[in-house]
C-alpha cells in the first residue's frame, strides 16, 4: 500500500484526487498550502498546514511523515517571487528555475526537479483517477450549432500553435475570430474581458485545452460551475473541453445548470 502526499492549494481538485486515491486503497496525507486550501473541507481527512515559502520545513513533514511519492493539485495564484521571503532552501529553488526559460509548465518542473533531489518522487496521479476526465462527446442536452463548431475548427489549429510554446489553455472565438486567448488572469476573467469584443453573428465558444507540451502530473484544466455561469451571463453558446484531459468539478451541478440554461458541453481531441 502506497503512502502519497498530496501538496494542496485552493480548489476541490486535491481532494477529488484523494478520494479516489483512498479508494484504490492507497494511505494519503494532505500538506495544505495556507490562504488556499481551506480548513473546514479537510476536516475529514489526515492533513497538516504548510507556508508555501518555507520549503526546508515543508521537506521536513514530509519526512516526519515518511512520504516519497507526491502530487500537486490545486489552484495557486502564480506569485510575485520578489515578494516572496523564501528561506535558504526555497532561495536555492528560484535560483534553478531563473536559469531555465521561463513558463508555467517550466517553473512546476523546476519545483518537482528541486524535489526529487532530496528524494520525492513526482508521480503521475492520473492513471489513478481516469474516471474523473470527461471523455463524452455531448455532456449537456443541448449540442454545438454548425457556426460552433466552425469556430472549434479555428480554434483548434491556433492551439496546435501556441500550446506548444507554453502559451494558453483557454481561448474565446467568435465569429471564426479569435477574440483572446487566456493569459495569466485565467479562464474567468477571459470569458469577462472578451464580451466586449462581441459583435452581431453567432454567441461564440469557449475552448479549454491543455498545452501541447504540459507535465500531466501538475497542471491538469479544470473547469466548474462559477465559470459557466459566466458564460451564461455574457451569452456564450458553450464550451468546448479536451476528451480526457480535463476535469470538470461538480460535474453533475454543471450538467444541470447547462441543461437549465441552453449551454453546451462537448470535448474533443487536439489535432
Amino acid at each position: 500500500m502506497s503512502k502519497i502526499g498530496i501538496i494542496a492549494g485552493g480548489g476541490k481538485l486535491p481532494i477529488l484526487i484523494g478520494e479516489q486515491l483512498i479508494q484504490s486503497g492507497n494511505k494519503v496525507v494532505f500538506f495544505c498550502i495556507e490562504s488556499y486550501a481551506k480548513k473546514s473541507e479537510y476536516k475529514n481527512f489526515v492533513k497538516t498546514f504548510i507556508k508555501l515559502e518555507l520549503i526546508s520545513e515543508i521537506i521536513k513533514i514530509l519526512k516526519i511523515h515518511k512520504i516519497e511519492k507526491i502530487i500537486m493539485a490545486g489552484y495557486v495564484k502564480r506569485p510575485s517571487l520578489k515578494d516572496i521571503k523564501f528561506d535558504l532552501k526555497g532561495l536555492k529553488l528560484i535560483k534553478e528555475y531563473a536559469l531555465q526559460s521561463k513558463g508555467d509548465d517550466k517553473l512546476l518542473v523546476a519545483i518537482a526537479k528541486f524535489f526529487e533531489k532530496e528524494g520525492f518522487n513526482f508521480i503521475n496521479w492520473k492513471n489513478n483517477c481516469k474516471n474523473l476526465f470527461i471523455n463524452e462527446e455531448n455532456l449537456s442536452y443541448i449540442k454545438p450549432s454548425r457556426k460552433s463548431l466552425d469556430n472549434l475548427n479555428i480554434g483548434l489549429k491556433i492551439f496546435n500553435k501556441l500550446g506548444k510554446i507554453d502559451l494558453c489553455q483557454s481561448m474565446i472565438i467568435q465569429n471564426n475570430i479569435i477574440l483572446g486567448v487566456e493569459a495569466a488572469e485565467g479562464t474567468d476573467e477571459l470569458i469577462k474581458r472578451c464580451f466586449k469584443y462581441k459583435k452581431k453573428g453567432d454567441k461564440g465558444i469557449l475552448l479549454k485545452f491543455s498545452k501541447y507540451n504540459q507535465d500531466k502530473r501538475f497542471d491538469v484544466p479544470v473547469i466548474g460551475l462559477k465559470t459557466f455561469k459566466l458564460l451564461k451571463k455574457y451569452n456564450y453558446e458553450g464550451v468546448f473541453v479536451e476528451k480526457n484531459h480535463l476535469i470538470i468539478i461538480d460535474k453533475d451541478q454543471v450538467i444541470d445548470f447547462c441543461n437549465n440554461n441552453s449551454l453546451f458541453i462537448s470535448s474533443v481531441k487536439k489535432i
